[in-house]
């Protein structure tokens, strides 16, 4: 069974209106976030990003990842979790990074059947990506401390949604 690591929503300029929790929790778990990245990417398991595109369709990349570290306020997180030469990266529009995205073909042309999560919001596009994930037939597992929140308590419940309902495996 091929894996993939699924990282959602992470490349941010934290100027919205969660921005402040959802930063500081970001610098909470950042070590989460970096082994889950070095783990992946020293074991040879494909880094896939899903991006909101905040309202920029240009599908330039790396200039989405400049922005977010020169332009916003959480520059120095998201120099030590942007994507690395051979990593795929594509934007989403939706809370879910299935939603009209390529990514079922990506995972497919892959042959991953087991997607690992991480990102952002947990409560929010991480769940609903997961969810998403099952319904499509794979096997997915959240890293819970590779994600950040700008809720605790919404995290829980929506961790415990995903476990006992979706059938979401939760990796504390």
């Amino acid at each position: 069974m091929a894996d993939a690591l699924l990282v959602v929503d992470v490349i941010n300029t934290f100027t919205h209106d969660d921005a402040d929790a959802l930063l500081a929790s970001f610098r909470r778990r950042l070590g989460g976030l970096e082994a889950a990245l070095d783990d992946a990417r020293r074991e040879g398991t494909p880094v896939i990003y899903a991006n909101d595109a905040n309202g920029r369709w240009d599908g330039d990349a790396p200039a989405h990842v400049r922005d977010a570290l020169h332009q916003g306020r959480g520059g120095d997180v998201v120099a030590r979790i942007a994507p690395a030469p051979g990593d795929r990266f594509f934007f989403k529009r939706r809370y879910s990074a299935f939603d009209q995205t390529p990514l079922r073909q990506v995972l497919a042309e892959l042959d991953v059947e087991h997607i690992l999560l991480a990102g952002g919001a947990t409560e929010g596009c991480v769940v609903q990506t997961g969810i998403d994930g099952r319904e499509q037939g794979l096997k997915v597992t959240i890293i819970a401390s590779a994600c950040a929140t700008v809720d605790e308590e919404l995290e829980r419940l929506a961790l415990d949604y995903a476990e006992r309902v979706a059938g979401i495996r939760i990796e504390r």
